[in-house]
């Protein structure tokens, strides 16, 4: 059995065509776009990629793109500050601090200033307890989960009552992406570094979700047969066949997974496409509920 890929890069794509046209639609409708402001500190060589490519998205789409560079140097306060004046702009629907800061600021308190009704990312700290607890949903669900979630849904899996192992407990994905699928009625295992017989918990799961960042670890052999795999990690190893001297590779070794799982996301092309299709489209959901749509 070879595996159906789950092709992020298109799926992505036609999202992203129908929001332009919802955009174009909106600009009719009110005159206006949506707004999205991005804030990077510092000069992390993957965060000034992530922001670039968030920007051109929103030019592609028509969304009005806010871009604010500080250095690593600025201070808690001057950051606040900043997140505070980009709240009471009436033209600015989501706010994008990129992450990680630099060593010294206070992340949390940072998140914990955008708006809930801006907080397109997700990561404000109410919108992920909203997101853990029954019955109260978050304004805004986080970009990389909600994608998974996505993808899944596009590919027909039938999550309620399946078991479903999410390798990885980060704030980005790992812990969201638990709840998100604990929400639509999985039962849900949260694997991590310290888990005992971590081949075996996998094997027992209809979804697994691999978000620990460690190039190829989970096996083919680790999988059960027709499982549904995504594939979350992004990492860079050394490969002399290539021109740049290395290639891109997920947290699952893909060529041995594909022959066992029922389908799986590929690296690239899977999960990563889908993280700036969500992000775009809370933005747009926020422009929305801004005007009473």
């Amino acid at each position: 059995m070879t595996a159906t890929i789950i092709d992020g890069k298109a799926i992505a794509a036609r999202i992203r065509a129908d929001l332009a046209l919802e955009v174009a639609a909106l600009r009719e409708k009110t005159g206006r776009v949506p707004g999205l402001a991005t804030v990077l500190v510092g000069e992390n060589p993957a965060s000034q990629a992530y922001v670039s490519s968030k920007r051109k998205a929103c030019a592609e789409l028509g969304i009005e793109s806010f871009g604010h560079e500080m250095p690593a140097s600025i201070g808690q306060a001057d950051l606040e500050a900043l997140v505070r004046d980009l709240n009471a702009n009436p033209a600015v629907n989501g706010i994008l601090v990129q992450l990680p800061l630099p060593g010294g600021l206070d992340e949390e308190a940072v998140l914990s200033t955008i708006s809930l009704e801006k907080d397109v990312d997700g990561f404000h700290p109410i919108n992920i307890g909203r997101l853990n607890m029954k019955g109260r949903p978050p304004l805004f669900v986080p970009c990389t989960p909600l994608g998974c979630l996505t993808l899944l849904e596009d590919a027909g899996v039938h999550i309620s009552g399946a078991d479903a192992v999410v390798v990885g407990r980060s704030n980005i994905v790992g812990i969201p992406m638990a709840a998100l699928l604990r929400n639509h009625d999985a039962t849900v295992t949260v694997c991590h570094s310290r888990t005992r017989d971590l081949p075996a918990k996998v094997r027992q799961a209809d979804i697994v979700v691999a978000a620990i960042g460690r190039p190829e670890m989970i096996r083919g052999d680790w999988l059960k047969p027709g499982a549904v795999v995504i594939d979350v990690g992004i990492n860079r190893i050394a490969d002399a066949s290539k021109k740049s001297g290395s290639r891109l590779v997920g947290d699952v070794a893909f060529e041995e997974a594909r022959e066992v799982a029922g389908a799986i996301t590929p690296v690239p092309g899977g999960v990563g496409p889908m993280t700036i299709a969500m992000l775009l489209q809370n933005t747009v959901t926020s422009f929305k509920r801004a005007h009473g749509l």
